[in-house]
């Protein structure tokens, strides 16, 4: 067992990224979508963006080259590289840290505390910086890969998600993740964003449904420390280049 906890850089510098007003992008690769063919050509357009961080995992992944795409990331890239994990089968030794995601915004035990306990004896031997995290699912789309599979209804009324945000923050999660969903029609709207990160001390994340630079303008100037962009990167590996 280990003797202590890995640090927790990562978390750190999110932190005095936050409290110097220097706003992050990560970039979320879903590793059942990746064009192993064009693997290289990938991995030189995410080194070359403006990302500062990389997540890997989605809510289903069935390939089990999770660690061979994190080492071939690792290999040409510094950014970090966060899991980003929709079940315990997607924890990667060959990341740096864990988003620990509770799933706030809903009422399946599954994915509030029951994937935790079942992650819990891995991450405890692991090297994995691992972050609490506090998920809430946002808007009217429930078509979203991540409604489907965890059961839930994304949250739209304004005053519960900010009460919900708050009382992650006073449960002790580190970081709040707001969540349109993955290829959600519309990104979480700015008023929200607005409303959570003015309640919250913490970072906040704001991620789905982004797909434009203006996008991430917008999210970033409502309020988010960091944004997330998956789809349209996936779907467009020049995504940066366009302006």
């Amino acid at each position: 067992m280990r003797s202590k906890p890995p640090m927790q850089k990562i978390y750190n510098d999110i932190l005095t990224a936050k409290s110097q007003n220097r706003k992050l992008l990560a970039i979320l690769l879903d590793p059942d979508k990746i064009d192993w063919d064009n693997l290289e050509r990938l991995i030189t357009r995410l080194c070359s963006s403006p990302a500062t961080h990389v997540l890997i995992g989605g809510s289903r992944v069935f390939t089990d080259r999770i660690d061979e795409l994190i080492v071939e990331i690792k290999d040409r890239c510094e950014l970090p590289i966060l899991l980003f994990p929709g079940n315990p089968s997607q924890i990667s030794h060959e990341a740096d840290g864990i988003l620990f995601l509770s799933l706030l915004s809903g009422r399946n035990p599954d994915f509030l505390i029951g994937h935790h306990v079942k992650a819990a004896p891995v991450l405890i031997d692991s090297d994995l910086e691992i972050i609490p995290t506090g998920y809430l699912l946002i808007g009217s789309d429930s078509d979203t890969a991540v409604a489907k599979v965890s059961g839930t209804a994304p949250l739209s009324d304004k005053q519960e998600i900010v009460s919900t945000a708050v009382a992650g923050q006073m449960l002790g999660k580190k970081l709040i993740y707001l969540e349109a969903g993955s290829g959600a029609k519309n990104a979480v709207p700015g008023t929200v964003i607005e409303a959570v990160s003015h309640k919250l001390t913490i970072p906040l994340i704001v991620g789905g449904g982004i797909k434009s630079i203006s996008g991430i303008r917008d999210a970033h100037d409502s309020g988010a420390d960091l944004v997330v962009i998956g789809t349209a990167f996936e779907n467009d590996n020049n995504f940066f280049e366009h302006g």
